[in-house]
């Protein structure tokens, strides 16, 4: 139960830093103007057409097609392949709690899309960023899965480092497309990490009473 507790009373400050930024770029967006730029022109620089090729190719990993087939491919692997209902089922939910949280929230803050140069066309809201919350949801949550799976060793830090890496690549390529502010990525880094914090828990008690009754591996 302490453990529960501590969770949910993590998600709590990781949900009023995401309500307090959002509330900062609808309403006071030039308190954050001056950092969203100088971390804009760090991040694209003068565009070079090597780097371009680079990060629009990894912002389409954080694609809605792309991460819902990721999502349904590793929650297949977990269900049938390793017999893993809850590891699946905290996949399934990650995806599907984070798509219609971030969605939503987008029309609650309604903030307009930087009006510098885009690399890609795309549509919608600013804050926060889908791309970003979800494929750091899906990450995360397949950190969880490996934390708990995984004997310690080399291999297993590896793999935890690359996928959190490889979210944190997807959120970055954002702001050098000119999709997103900077605050928008810190803005979808709170919100998975708020959601994971919520859901694990609970995801993490039912795992342990399935293995208990035999229901799952």
């Amino acid at each position: 139960m302490r453990n529960k507790q501590t969770h949910l009373r993590n998600a709590s400050f990781l949900a009023l830093a995401f309500v307090i930024l959002g509330y900062t770029v609808k309403f006071y967006p030039e308190a954050v103007a001056g950092f969203d730029t100088t971390i804009q022109t760090l991040v694209r620089g003068n565009l070079p057409s090597t780097a371009s090729q680079f990060w629009t190719s990894i912002t389409v990993l954080g694609n809605t097609v792309i991460i819902l087939t990721i999502s349904l491919l590793l929650a297949a692997f977990f269900y049938f392949y390793k017999k893993w209902k809850m590891e699946a089922y905290l996949i399934l939910a990650s995806f599907a709690v984070m798509g219609v949280a971030s969605t939503a929230l987008k029309y609650v803050y309604q903030r307009p899309r930087p009006s510098i140069e885009w690399l890609i066309d795309t549509i919608g809201y600013s804050y926060p960023s889908w791309h970003t919350a979800s494929t750091m949801m899906i990450a995360g949550a397949v950190v969880i899965i490996i934390q708990q799976r995984m004997k310690k060793g080399a291999l297993k830090l590896l793999l935890q480092a690359g996928l959190l890496i490889l979210a944190a690549l997807v959120a970055i390529s954002r702001i050098y497309i000119g999709v997103h502010f900077p605050t928008d990525i810190i803005g979808g880094w709170l919100l998975a990490g708020f959601l994971l914090s919520v859901l694990y828990p609970f995801y993490d008690q039912k795992r342990f009473e399935w293995r208990f009754q035999s229901k799952q591996k």
